[in-house]
């Protein structure tokens, strides 16, 4: 299919440079056309999961800006939880620590509640965590792989004006630019896939790390407010007073000693 556009296109345009693109896809065969259209692939999709990841973190980033204003004003944890937007990673880290507290009340073996609920919202933001990193491990391997795709039609091109000139008795320059022509073309294409790759990987990377801190330290707070049961909360960034939590009983777990606060 390749191979009869080219051609289409080389009947359409006969005055054509003869050591472009789609002379040296035409002479190269099948095999410089396969490698031309696997480095297009990848470059597709590493832009692709670019701009998806970019439009995720960004989406998380404006989460955490919203919980920094209105959670923390909340009565409670299911107050707050409910003024955060359904999808919400930072939702999810609250539901998921209410969730183990109200578990922890369940338990029949004795079970530190500090241990119980940092476990679970460790859990909770690993699994946001590994969401975010989906898709970056094709971009470290594009940004590995596709310079060395180029360097194989770089070593087809070559063999080829070996070859031609092997045949031709004689290293005529009409005999052997067309192939080193492509060549070149090839290692050039694997280098314009893999550097953006390579620094699409590292930049979504560091914006990952960024907000993993942030998920951290979130998680930090909502394990502090489940843990002194509603007396500890971050300070208030937009200046706001915090509204003093309502005093609830504490249950404990039967036959155990201890027990984790229940925060509505």
């Amino acid at each position: 299919m390749i191979t009869t556009i080219l051609a289409a296109a080389g009947a359409a345009a006969p005055d054509a440079n003869p050591y472009g693109l789609q002379a040296a896809l035409r002479e190269g065969g099948l095999i410089s056309q396969t490698v031309f259209g696997i480095l297009v692939l990848m470059s597709v999709v590493s832009f692709y999961i670019l701009f998806s990841k970019l439009f995720e973190q960004q989406k998380i980033i404006g989460q955490g800006k919203r919980v920094r204003q209105a959670f923390w004003s909340s009565n409670n944890l299911r107050e707050g939880s409910a003024k955060l937007d359904k999808n919400s990673a930072y939702k999810q880290i609250v539901d998921d620590g209410l969730a183990a507290q109200e578990q922890h009340s369940k338990l029949t073996d004795p079970v530190e509640a500090h241990d119980w609920l940092h476990g679970s919202l460790a859990r909770s933001e690993a699994a946001i965590n590994s969401k975010l990193g989906g898709g970056l491990a094709f971009l470290a391997t594009v940004g590995s792989v596709s310079p060395f795709i180029g360097l194989f039609g770089t070593v087809i091109g070559i063999y080829r004006a070996l070859v031609k000139i092997g045949a031709s008795g004689q290293a005529s320059i009409d005999k052997v630019a067309g192939p080193v022509g492509e060549a070149l073309i090839m290692t050039a294409l694997g280098l314009v896939v893999a550097v953006p790759a390579v620094l699409s990987y590292n930049w979504l990377q560091r914006r990952n790390k960024s907000i993993s801190e942030d998920l951290s330290a979130f998680s930090n707070d909502v394990l502090g407010f489940l843990a002194s049961n509603g007396a500890v909360r971050p300070s208030m960034a937009s200046g706001a007073k915090p509204v003093p939590a309502k005093p609830v009983t504490t249950t404990t777990t039967a036959g155990q000693t201890g027990g984790v606060p229940r925060a509505n």
